[in-house]
């Protein structure tokens, strides 16, 4: 089997979709919140996404790893060249809040490399998606646009992308050393690197050890297609197999032209 055809773009894509449709259909009404062993929320909105997106997977690609937020104990398809890594929601915080800053992510890892990513906004009905070599695009309202990532290199001018929820003061201090004062706040891990995709922000960093694989592989995917760069906080790449599900070095998600400068900054603790 090919590592990607247009048909693993075309579901992900399907299933973004539809699993965006049960969390906005639980989102007009209350939901109960659980806490997990990480003290992370969870819904019972993020489970049935889950089940579905599962679901939907292993019966299309019966084949393939599949690798959830909502089943972090799964280890076993970290050892298949291709792994589904999804987050049913991306985003929970904000949902719980009923702020719109929540996603469906899916992404495709072949032989551990981000390969495709979808990123679904259900109540802003925005669909970022990205295949390898066949570029980057967001689909709002029947509307498709081509995405890049901006040009600017002059701190001064760009804009950071800032969490409502993990907020860090390490992130402050980075920006001050670089020079980059401006900033954008959103929820999700994927609508913030989206933001740098459409060139409205051009850097986005987490310093802690929060981040796991399935927050980050469907925004590498599209970001990278968009002429962006994703690494942890030493430059090196992310990775997405082996049993460790957590980036224990941060994450720096950039436009690529500031990238080197918030790695040395970084490097100052």
């Amino acid at each position: 089997m090919a590592l990607l055809t247009y048909r693993e773009l075309d579901t992900a894509s399907e299933l973004a979709l539809a699993a965006g449709q049960i969390l906005a259909g639980q989102y007009a009404g209350e939901n109960a919140v659980e806490w997990k062993a990480n003290a992370e929320p969870v819904t019972l909105a993020d489970r049935l996404a889950n089940d579905f997106l599962v679901c939907e997977l292993a019966k299309r690609f019966p084949d393939d790893g599949i690798l959830s937020e909502e089943a972090p104990d799964r280890h076993e398809p970290c050892r298949n060249r291709r792994v589904w890594i999804i987050d049913p929601m991306d985003g929970t915080a904000e949902f719980i809040a009923h702020r719109d800053e929540f996603a469906v992510m899916i992404g495709l890892a072949v032989d551990g490399v981000p390969t495709l990513g979808v990123i679904y906004q259900p109540i802003g009905q925005k669909l970022y998606y990205a295949a390898a070599g066949e570029g980057a695009f967001l689909k709002t309202r029947g509307m498709c646009t081509a995405l890049h990532v901006s040009a600017e290199s002059d701190p001064q001018m760009m804009t950071v992308a800032l969490s409502r929820s993990h907020h860090c003061a390490d992130v402050d201090r980075i920006c001050r050393r670089v020079g980059i004062t401006k900033t954008l706040w959103s929820g999700s891990i994927g609508l913030k690197v989206g933001l740098i995709c459409e060139g409205r922000a051009h850097v986005y960093l987490h310093t802690a050890k929060r981040v796991s694989q399935w927050d980050t592989c469907a925004p590498e995917a599209v970001l990278r297609e968009a002429g962006g760069r994703m690494t942890d906080l030493y430059g090196m790449p992310l990775p997405y197999a082996g049993s460790e599900l957590r980036h224990l070095n941060g994450v720096i998600a950039s436009n690529g032209a500031i990238h080197a400068r918030i790695v040395e900054a970084a490097s100052y603790g």
